[in-house]
């Protein structure tokens, strides 16, 4: 699933990124396999998208999450 498509609040793993433009900016921001990612916020029309990375908070555009792909957890199970 593309991060881009993740429902806000909702949590997931990076799983990879797509050889992209964006790749070696995001993985220079943070986004990394096995880290954990939550979208909080979205602009009215869906662009850019904030998420909860690890300790901090990343903005990115919506093209630039498309190129980064996880799998959600399930939330009955994770535990902050």
């Amino acid at each position: 699933m593309k991060l881009s498509e993740l429902h806000i609040g909702h949590i997931a793993r990076i799983v990879s990124l797509d050889d992209s433009p964006y790749k070696e900016k995001l993985q220079e921001m943070g986004c990394i396999p096995g880290v954990l990612v939550k979208p909080i916020l979205k602009a009215p029309f869906g662009d850019p998208i904030a998420f909860e990375l690890e300790e901090y908070t990343l903005s990115m555009r919506k093209n630039e999450a498309d190129s980064v792909l996880v799998k959600p957890l399930d939330p009955l199970f994770y535990t902050h």
